[in-house]
């Protein structure tokens, strides 16, 4: 899924690649549909949830 990027939001992720979802909520991140969630960066969301950003986009290309 390379049009993903760590600077979108995760709102946008869900819009452009609706099949990432399962990867975030593997992650921990279970509030995709929250409000924050259409503000909130990629990266500032694993920041916030203690990953590695490098290791998510990883798992969201790889699906």
């Amino acid at each position: 899924m390379s049009n993903v990027t760590k600077d979108m939001t995760i709102g946008e992720i869900l819009r452009q690649a609706p099949n990432a979802a399962p990867v975030l909520l593997e992650a921990g991140m279970h509030c995709l549909g929250c409000p924050s969630a259409q503000a909130e960066t990629l990266e500032e969301a694993a920041m916030v949830h203690g990953m590695d950003i490098d290791d998510l986009m990883a798992k969201i290309a790889a699906v």
